[in-house]
């Protein structure tokens, strides 16, 4: 009965976070369009995106800890070097960070349905796979640092399958913007938004658990070079792992309602060792 019981209350649950997910979203579409397609519509959609990604995580009902090692604000333009364990992530980013944020996303995100098209054209998407993608978006987040509006990266390049056991090897793009524009690196960690939704192919999981977003120090790229990029990539590195909480350590397992079936041990055929007799 506990198991049933423990299924449905995820199930319910799954329910209940689609449904908040969707709702505002759906609200606020018509805005989101028509802004997207103005010049200087970005800030709006922006501001809309941060209204639903807040409404939502709201009505999701988990307790946030957010730690902010800095004691003032952070600065402005800076890059935001956040770990990516989940598509929780661009959420809680939108939700945290004061101001618009330029976000660097891969470019399949601008495929998805309905939402891609203007992520799209709201902010940065890159081709890894493309030299000439990878060129574009460089060009495009210096003209975003100059203008003054931070940049988001997830320096891991895509989700890992292992979040908040293990980080990906960090991409060189999010620290050499930072040097050569000459702004600080804000390392972000989210060691706990798989255990909400996990990274599941062809699964929808769901379930209810505590989140935590850290915003680690600003770290200076000032008189720093190219030459620096792997001692401060191994730095960030450091934070981010430093983040990782025991309880994230395992991604949550689908929900079943049955009792899981212990596995019975094959019985043990005893072992004859034959006597051998000694002559004397």
């Amino acid at each position: 009965m506990r198991h049933l019981l423990r299924y449905l209350g995820q199930r319910l649950y799954t329910i209940w976070a689609v449904f908040w997910f969707i709702v505002p979203f759906v609200l606020i579409y018509p805005l989101q369009w028509f802004f997207s397609r103005r010049p200087d519509g970005g800030g709006v959609v922006h501001s809309l995106n941060r209204f639903w990604s807040t409404f939502s995580i709201t009505m999701w009902g988990m307790h946030v800890k957010v730690v902010r090692e800095s004691p003032g604000p952070n600065p402005r333009p800076c890059v935001y070097v956040a770990n990516h364990g989940s598509y929780v992530d661009i959420m809680m980013l939108f939700k945290y960070i004061p101001g618009f944020l330029n976000m660097m996303g891969k470019d399949s995100l601008a495929r998805v349905p309905v939402w891609g098209p203007l992520f799209g054209r709201v902010y940065i998407t890159v081709d890894r796979a493309s030299a000439v993608s990878r060129g574009r978006a460089m060009v495009a987040a210096r003209r975003s640092l100059a203008a003054g509006q931070s940049i988001a990266i997830f320096a891991e390049g895509r989700i890992s399958p292992t979040p908040g056991k293990e980080l990906l090897p960090l991409v060189d793009g999010a620290f050499q913007m930072a040097i050569e524009a000459g702004v600080p690196l804000v390392p972000v960690g989210m060691p706990l938004n798989h255990m909400f939704m996990p990274d599941v192919e062809k699964d929808l999981r769901v379930r209810f658990h505590r989140l935590k977003i850290v915003f680690h120090p600003p770290i200076s790229t000032v008189g720093l070079t190219l030459a620096d990029i792997p001692a401060l990539k191994q730095r960030v590195a450091e934070q981010l792992r430093g983040d990782f909480l025991p309880e994230g350590a395992t991604k949550p397992g689908p929900s079943v309602w049955r009792r899981p079936v212990a596995a019975v041990a094959p019985p043990v055929t005893p072992t004859i060792t034959p006597q051998h007799s000694s002559s004397l």
